[in-house]
């Protein structure tokens, strides 16, 4: 149908699911940005708009060594995001001058001794890949003084979900221009916005400036520019991954604080 109303881009799906069948429906023909955030779409045709384990792992790991951690243990459950955070983690860990250790998946009350090469046998940091697990293990990383990390597949927590998770360091979008937009969205539509939403708004942006800027095709959703969105800065690549700057939140009982600027991966 988008094909026949001479559509210029296709912004969506959302699920990693669907996006084979649209991009064989579109025979190459008009450019797919998807929302998902499933590394494993990479030469599928598409682009991918959300954000990566991948992109989350680069700058926790880049901002932890620039912090003098040495020593990361990777958990939390053996799902797809899961696996995709721990692969990163052992190629950004690497880049970064970071020994990683991986956890049972299922090892959510402590962080056991002999887990990392240092005199106590305990980590730095831990890296976890949810929310739930995250805040359980919480106390015991506290009280061995490691350092929490998260890189979360879901990242609109709301503040009450957040203070279970203080003290956590985790990569998100700029939280100055997410809230700016999330106010308008709130007074114009009666709703807070998700984070689907704000990669939804930024896709509709990059498809209205390629019109403006004269073509909607393949080449122009490759601009060597990038662009601008209340999601990061965004410069796709030609295997439909994308680069994206993300800001390092720390996680207070009072909401999040920005540590550090946004940094492309």
């Amino acid at each position: 149908a988008a094909r026949k109303a001479n559509a210029g881009v296709i912004l969506g799906p959302v699920l990693a699911s669907e996006v084979p069948s649209v991009v064989a429906a579109v025979e190459g023909r008009i450019p797919v940005i998807a929302f998902s955030n499933d590394a494993d779409l990479r030469e599928s045709g598409a682009f991918m708009m959300g954000i990566t384990a991948r992109q989350a792992v680069a700058n926790i790991m880049a901002f932890a060594a620039s912090r003098g951690i040495r020593r990361v243990a990777i958990g939390g459950p053996a799902d797809n995001w899961g696996r995709q955070m721990r692969v990163a983690a052992e190629a950004e860990g690497s880049a970064n001058g970071i020994a990683i250790a991986q956890l049972a998946a299922d090892n959510l009350l402590a962080v056991p001794q002999g887990s990392a090469n240092s005199a106590d046998g305990l980590p730095d940091a831990v890296l976890w890949s949810d929310a739930n697990g995250l805040a359980r293990i919480l106390p015991s990383l506290r009280a061995q003084g490691i350092q929490p990390l998260a890189a979360l597949p879901e990242l609109d927590k709301s503040p009450d979900e957040l203070k279970q998770l203080a003290g956590t360091w985790l990569a998100a979008p700029d939280p100055e221009d997410f809230t700016q937009f999330s106010r308008a969205f709130e007074q114009r539509m009666g709703t807070r916005p998700g984070l689907i939403t704000a990669l939804a708004y930024d896709a509709a942006i990059i498809a209205n400036r390629m019109r403006l800027a004269g073509g909607t095709d393949r080449s122009a959703v490759l601009s060597a520019a990038g662009f601008e969105g209340v999601c990061g800065n965004v410069r796709f690549r030609e295997d439909g991954s994308a680069s994206r700057s993300l800001t390092i939140l720390n996680v207070t009982e009072s909401g999040v604080r920005k540590v550090n600027t946004a940094v492309a991966s």
